[in-house]
Protein backbone atom coordinates (compact mmCIF):
# COMPACT_ATOMS: atom_id res chain seq x y z
CA UNK A 1 0.00 0.00 0.00
CA UNK A 2 1.03 3.38 -1.01
CA UNK A 3 -0.45 6.95 -0.65
CA UNK A 4 -0.06 7.10 -4.82
CA UNK A 5 -2.91 3.83 -4.42
CA UNK A 6 -4.58 5.74 -2.08
CA UNK A 7 -5.23 8.53 -3.93
CA UNK A 8 -6.32 6.22 -6.76
CA UNK A 9 -8.64 4.41 -4.50
CA UNK A 10 -9.99 7.88 -3.46
CA UNK A 11 -10.99 9.18 -7.00
CA UNK A 12 -13.11 5.68 -7.70
CA UNK A 13 -14.97 6.22 -4.43
CA UNK A 14 -16.18 9.80 -5.63
CA UNK A 15 -16.39 9.47 -9.16
CA UNK A 16 -18.03 6.08 -8.24
CA UNK A 17 -16.08 4.69 -11.57
CA UNK A 18 -12.94 3.31 -12.70
CA UNK A 19 -12.89 4.76 -15.84
CA UNK A 20 -13.71 8.03 -14.23
CA UNK A 21 -10.96 8.11 -12.31
CA UNK A 22 -8.45 6.65 -14.87
CA UNK A 23 -9.85 10.12 -16.87
CA UNK A 24 -9.21 12.47 -13.44
CA UNK A 25 -5.46 11.06 -13.00
CA UNK A 26 -4.42 10.09 -16.21
CA UNK A 27 -4.33 6.46 -16.00
CA UNK A 28 -6.28 4.08 -18.00
CA UNK A 29 -8.94 1.54 -16.39
CA UNK A 30 -7.42 -1.74 -16.23
CA UNK A 31 -4.43 0.56 -14.48
CA UNK A 32 -6.64 1.78 -12.06
CA UNK A 33 -8.44 -1.75 -11.19
CA UNK A 34 -4.52 -2.99 -10.75
CA UNK A 35 -4.44 -0.92 -8.17
CA UNK A 36 -7.31 -1.16 -6.39
CA UNK A 37 -6.74 -4.95 -6.52
CA UNK A 38 -3.45 -4.47 -5.13
CA UNK A 39 -5.12 -2.97 -1.97
CA UNK A 40 -7.85 -5.78 -1.75
CA UNK A 41 -4.90 -8.13 -1.50
CA UNK A 42 -3.27 -5.87 0.93
CA UNK A 43 -6.15 -5.90 3.28
CA UNK A 44 -7.61 -9.11 2.68
CA UNK A 45 -11.04 -7.54 1.74
CA UNK A 46 -13.35 -6.56 -0.74
CA UNK A 47 -12.83 -2.46 -0.89
CA UNK A 48 -14.86 -1.73 -3.97
CA UNK A 49 -18.09 -3.43 -5.57
CA UNK A 50 -19.07 -2.97 -8.87
CA UNK A 51 -22.83 -2.56 -9.07
CA UNK A 52 -24.04 -2.25 -12.71
CA UNK A 53 -22.48 1.19 -14.09
CA UNK A 54 -21.56 2.20 -10.82
CA UNK A 55 -18.10 1.30 -8.60
CA UNK A 56 -19.25 1.50 -5.10
CA UNK A 57 -17.36 1.49 -1.08
CA UNK A 58 -18.01 -2.18 0.68
CA UNK A 59 -18.18 -1.37 4.16
CA UNK A 60 -14.42 -2.07 4.58
CA UNK A 61 -14.21 0.67 1.28
CA UNK A 62 -15.94 3.37 3.61
CA UNK A 63 -13.58 2.48 6.34
CA UNK A 64 -10.49 2.96 4.28
CA UNK A 65 -11.90 5.76 2.56
CA UNK A 66 -12.21 8.49 5.71
CA UNK A 67 -8.36 7.22 6.61
CA UNK A 68 -6.97 7.50 2.85
CA UNK A 69 -8.49 11.38 2.94
CA UNK A 70 -6.60 11.65 6.23
CA UNK A 71 -3.35 10.06 5.23
CA UNK A 72 -3.73 12.27 2.01
CA UNK A 73 -4.32 15.49 3.62
CA UNK A 74 -1.39 15.06 5.97
CA UNK A 75 0.89 14.32 2.89
CA UNK A 76 -0.50 18.00 1.74
CA UNK A 77 0.41 19.47 4.80
CA UNK A 78 3.16 18.10 5.05
CA UNK A 79 4.41 19.22 1.70
CA UNK A 80 3.24 22.79 2.54
CA UNK A 81 5.11 22.80 5.66
CA UNK A 82 8.13 22.13 3.92
CA UNK A 83 7.53 25.05 1.56
CA UNK A 84 6.90 27.10 4.20
CA UNK A 85 10.05 26.37 5.84
CA UNK A 86 11.83 26.95 2.46
CA UNK A 87 9.81 30.63 2.31
CA UNK A 88 7.51 29.28 -0.61
CA UNK A 89 3.32 29.52 -0.66
CA UNK A 90 2.88 26.41 -2.67
CA UNK A 91 0.85 22.96 -1.98
CA UNK A 92 -2.44 22.16 -2.40
CA UNK A 93 -5.51 23.15 -0.15
CA UNK A 94 -9.05 21.50 0.05
CA UNK A 95 -11.68 23.55 1.15
CA UNK A 96 -15.61 23.45 1.74
CA UNK A 97 -18.49 25.79 1.65
CA UNK A 98 -22.20 25.48 1.86
CA UNK A 99 -24.14 26.55 -1.35
CA UNK A 100 -24.44 30.15 -0.91
CA UNK A 101 -20.79 30.62 -0.37
CA UNK A 102 -19.34 27.51 -2.23
CA UNK A 103 -21.45 28.72 -5.32
CA UNK A 104 -21.17 32.98 -4.85
CA UNK A 105 -18.44 33.87 -3.16
CA UNK A 106 -15.54 31.34 -2.39
CA UNK A 107 -14.55 31.21 -6.24
CA UNK A 108 -13.90 34.74 -6.64
CA UNK A 109 -12.07 34.66 -3.39
CA UNK A 110 -10.00 31.49 -4.72
CA UNK A 111 -9.66 33.24 -8.09
CA UNK A 112 -7.61 35.91 -6.28
CA UNK A 113 -5.59 34.07 -3.92
CA UNK A 114 -4.34 31.61 -6.67
CA UNK A 115 -3.52 34.33 -9.20
CA UNK A 116 -1.04 36.02 -5.74
CA UNK A 117 0.30 32.45 -5.09
CA UNK A 118 0.44 30.49 -8.22
CA UNK A 119 1.97 27.90 -7.16
CA UNK A 120 -0.66 26.94 -4.86
CA UNK A 121 -4.04 24.15 -5.97
CA UNK A 122 -7.39 24.60 -4.41
CA UNK A 123 -9.94 21.84 -4.33
CA UNK A 124 -13.44 23.29 -2.96
CA UNK A 125 -16.13 21.14 -1.97
CA UNK A 126 -19.45 22.63 -2.29
CA UNK A 127 -22.46 20.77 -0.19
CA UNK A 128 -25.10 21.57 2.79
CA UNK A 129 -23.79 22.88 6.04
CA UNK A 130 -24.14 19.79 7.66
CA UNK A 131 -21.95 17.99 4.90
CA UNK A 132 -19.66 20.53 4.92
CA UNK A 133 -19.34 20.44 9.21
CA UNK A 134 -18.70 16.45 9.45
CA UNK A 135 -15.88 16.70 6.54
CA UNK A 136 -13.96 19.30 8.73
CA UNK A 137 -15.14 17.18 12.04
CA UNK A 138 -13.37 14.01 9.89
CA UNK A 139 -10.31 15.95 8.46
CA UNK A 140 -11.50 15.89 5.05
CA UNK A 141 -11.14 19.17 4.61
CA UNK A 142 -9.31 22.04 6.67
CA UNK A 143 -11.55 24.80 6.54
CA UNK A 144 -15.32 25.60 5.59
CA UNK A 145 -17.58 28.66 5.09
CA UNK A 146 -21.08 27.21 6.03
CA UNK A 147 -24.83 29.08 7.12
CA UNK A 148 -25.56 28.09 10.04
CA UNK A 149 -23.65 27.55 13.43
CA UNK A 150 -23.01 24.43 14.65
CA UNK A 151 -22.53 23.43 18.57
CA UNK A 152 -20.08 20.63 18.34
CA UNK A 153 -17.61 21.13 20.64
CA UNK A 154 -14.79 20.14 18.59
CA UNK A 155 -15.67 23.32 16.14
CA UNK A 156 -14.12 26.91 15.93
CA UNK A 157 -16.82 29.09 14.12
CA UNK A 158 -16.42 32.57 13.33
CA UNK A 159 -19.22 34.67 11.90
CA UNK A 160 -17.27 36.55 9.14
CA UNK A 161 -20.49 37.61 6.21
CA UNK A 162 -23.62 38.51 6.72
CA UNK A 163 -26.19 37.66 4.77
CA UNK A 164 -29.90 39.18 4.37
CA UNK A 165 -32.49 36.19 3.28
CA UNK A 166 -35.35 37.35 1.00
CA UNK A 167 -38.60 35.77 0.36
CA UNK A 168 -38.41 34.98 -3.10
CA UNK A 169 -41.36 34.81 -5.19
CA UNK A 170 -42.14 34.85 -9.51
CA UNK A 171 -41.62 38.12 -11.17
CA UNK A 172 -45.54 38.26 -12.46
CA UNK A 173 -47.07 36.48 -8.25
CA UNK A 174 -50.10 38.42 -7.31
CA UNK A 175 -47.53 39.93 -4.68
CA UNK A 176 -45.29 41.58 -7.11
CA UNK A 177 -46.30 44.91 -5.98
CA UNK A 178 -45.32 44.59 -2.77
CA UNK A 179 -42.39 44.78 -0.67
CA UNK A 180 -43.21 43.20 2.41
CA UNK A 181 -45.95 40.73 3.52
CA UNK A 182 -47.32 39.90 6.77
CA UNK A 183 -46.07 36.64 8.05
CA UNK A 184 -49.61 35.25 8.05
CA UNK A 185 -50.02 35.37 4.49
CA UNK A 186 -47.65 32.95 4.02
CA UNK A 187 -50.06 30.12 6.11
CA UNK A 188 -51.94 29.60 2.21
CA UNK A 189 -48.94 29.75 -0.06
CA UNK A 190 -47.24 26.90 -1.66
CA UNK A 191 -43.47 27.27 -0.49
CA UNK A 192 -40.75 25.75 -1.56
CA UNK A 193 -38.26 23.80 1.19
CA UNK A 194 -34.67 23.00 1.30
CA UNK A 195 -33.35 19.47 2.76
CA UNK A 196 -32.32 18.66 6.09
CA UNK A 197 -28.78 19.94 6.22
CA UNK A 198 -29.44 23.45 4.71
CA UNK A 199 -28.38 26.43 6.25
CA UNK A 200 -30.87 28.75 4.91
CA UNK A 201 -33.46 26.07 6.39
CA UNK A 202 -31.90 26.52 9.68
CA UNK A 203 -31.81 30.04 9.24
CA UNK A 204 -35.13 30.37 8.39
CA UNK A 205 -36.65 28.17 11.16
CA UNK A 206 -34.41 29.78 13.61
CA UNK A 207 -35.87 33.43 12.36
CA UNK A 208 -39.17 32.55 12.42
CA UNK A 209 -39.45 31.20 16.21
CA UNK A 210 -37.10 34.32 17.34
CA UNK A 211 -40.17 36.57 15.76
CA UNK A 212 -42.31 34.14 18.01
CA UNK A 213 -43.95 32.00 14.98
CA UNK A 214 -43.78 28.45 13.93
CA UNK A 215 -42.44 27.27 11.23
CA UNK A 216 -45.13 24.48 10.94
CA UNK A 217 -47.20 27.67 9.15
CA UNK A 218 -45.26 27.19 5.57
CA UNK A 219 -47.33 24.62 3.67
CA UNK A 220 -44.58 23.35 1.90
CA UNK A 221 -45.22 21.42 -1.26
CA UNK A 222 -42.07 20.52 -2.61
CA UNK A 223 -38.69 19.91 -1.23
CA UNK A 224 -35.50 20.47 -3.22
CA UNK A 225 -31.71 19.44 -2.71
CA UNK A 226 -29.67 22.69 -3.89
CA UNK A 227 -30.74 26.34 -4.28
CA UNK A 228 -30.56 26.25 -8.28
CA UNK A 229 -33.70 23.26 -7.97
CA UNK A 230 -35.50 25.99 -5.86
CA UNK A 231 -34.44 29.06 -8.06
CA UNK A 232 -36.40 27.05 -11.08
CA UNK A 233 -38.94 25.65 -9.04
CA UNK A 234 -40.07 29.36 -8.00
CA UNK A 235 -39.69 30.75 -12.00
CA UNK A 236 -41.59 27.56 -12.91
CA UNK A 237 -44.58 28.48 -10.46
CA UNK A 238 -43.95 25.44 -7.95
CA UNK A 239 -44.21 27.88 -4.74
CA UNK A 240 -42.36 30.74 -2.98
CA UNK A 241 -39.04 30.19 -0.89
CA UNK A 242 -36.84 32.15 1.14
CA UNK A 243 -33.33 32.53 -1.06
CA UNK A 244 -30.23 34.65 -0.35
CA UNK A 245 -30.51 37.58 -3.07
CA UNK A 246 -26.85 36.72 -4.04
CA UNK A 247 -28.26 33.11 -5.79
CA UNK A 248 -30.82 35.03 -7.29
CA UNK A 249 -29.12 38.31 -8.20
CA UNK A 250 -29.68 37.86 -12.02
CA UNK A 251 -33.53 37.07 -11.80
CA UNK A 252 -34.20 40.18 -10.01
CA UNK A 253 -32.41 42.22 -12.33
CA UNK A 254 -34.50 40.82 -15.00
CA UNK A 255 -37.78 40.88 -13.87
CA UNK A 256 -38.21 36.94 -13.70
CA UNK A 257 -38.20 36.68 -10.02
CA UNK A 258 -38.78 39.56 -6.92
CA UNK A 259 -37.48 39.85 -3.55
CA UNK A 260 -39.70 40.55 -0.37
CA UNK A 261 -39.25 41.10 3.09
CA UNK A 262 -41.37 39.38 6.15
CA UNK A 263 -42.79 41.82 8.33
CA UNK A 264 -41.18 41.60 11.77
CA UNK A 265 -38.95 38.53 10.78
CA UNK A 266 -35.27 39.21 10.69
CA UNK A 267 -33.67 37.05 8.32
CA UNK A 268 -30.45 38.32 8.58
CA UNK A 269 -28.18 35.50 8.96
CA UNK A 270 -24.22 34.99 8.61
CA UNK A 271 -21.80 32.84 6.73
CA UNK A 272 -19.36 31.32 9.91
CA UNK A 273 -15.40 30.77 9.12
CA UNK A 274 -15.56 27.09 10.44
CA UNK A 275 -12.41 24.88 11.45
CA UNK A 276 -11.42 22.10 13.51
CA UNK A 277 -10.56 23.57 17.25
CA UNK A 278 -8.63 20.40 18.06
CA UNK A 279 -6.34 20.56 14.44
CA UNK A 280 -3.58 22.77 13.92
CA UNK A 281 -4.30 24.29 10.36
CA UNK A 282 -1.39 24.16 7.82
CA UNK A 283 0.50 27.00 7.10
CA UNK A 284 -1.31 27.52 3.50
CA UNK A 285 -4.34 27.36 5.44
CA UNK A 286 -3.76 30.12 7.76
CA UNK A 287 -2.79 32.07 4.54
CA UNK A 288 -5.64 31.48 3.13
CA UNK A 289 -7.86 31.99 6.04
CA UNK A 290 -5.91 35.87 6.64
CA UNK A 291 -6.28 36.39 2.69
CA UNK A 292 -10.01 35.70 2.85
CA UNK A 293 -10.74 37.88 6.01
CA UNK A 294 -8.69 40.56 4.14
CA UNK A 295 -10.51 40.30 0.98
CA UNK A 296 -14.09 39.76 1.63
Amino acid sequence: MDLWQLNIFTKVVELKSFSKAGSAIHLSQPTVSSHIKDLEEHFDCRLIDRLGKEALPTKAGELLYGYAKRLLSLRDETETALSQFKGKTRGHLVIGGSTIPGGYILPQVIGKFLAQFPDVTMALEISDTDKIIASILDGQIEVGLVGAPNNDKNLMQEPLIKDELSLIIPGDHPWKNRKSIDPSMLKDEPFIGREHGSGTLKSLTQSLMDSGFDASILRIVATMGNTAAVRQGVKSGIGVSVLSPLAVEDDLKNGSLKALSIEGIDLTRHFYLTMHKAKTPSPLCKSFVDFLKTTI
